[in-house]
């Protein structure tokens, strides 16, 4: 896929079209989160930061788990933030709470 396609920033899935997304690209994150969740506002920036830097390789999206309890209860989301890894249509990873962006980079490291 070219990396034109790819979005350069994170973008909303839903219930309705989050198994489309990780089905559309190679390696999917989705960082679940709630309006109300401060250490989720905290880890936005990093998101917002590496849906840029990895434009191409991966791609980001925000699954808000208040208005998409199907999906977090299908991920088994029970603490936010949690990001969901994806790899090949596989969720292979999970990180939970508000990490550094370098951690999230190490993470993804392996699977790129």
């Amino acid at each position: 896929m070219e990396r034109r396609s790819y979005p350069s920033k994170p973008f909303d899935v839903t219930d309705s079209n989050v198994d489309e997304t990780v089905s559309k690209y190679p390696l999917v994150v989705i960082d679940c989160w709630a309006e109300w969740c401060g250490p989720c506002k905290k880890i936005a920036p990093a998101i917002e930061e590496l849906a840029s830097e990895y434009q191409g390789k991966a791609v980001f999206a925000k699954l808000d788990v208040d208005n998409n309890q199907e999906s977090a209860k299908k991920f088994g989301i029970s603490s936010i933030p949690t990001l969901l890894i994806f790899k090949n249509k596989v969720l292979i990873d999970y990180i939970i709470g508000a990490v550094s962006k370098q951690d999230i980079i190490k993470r993804l490291q392996p699977h790129m």
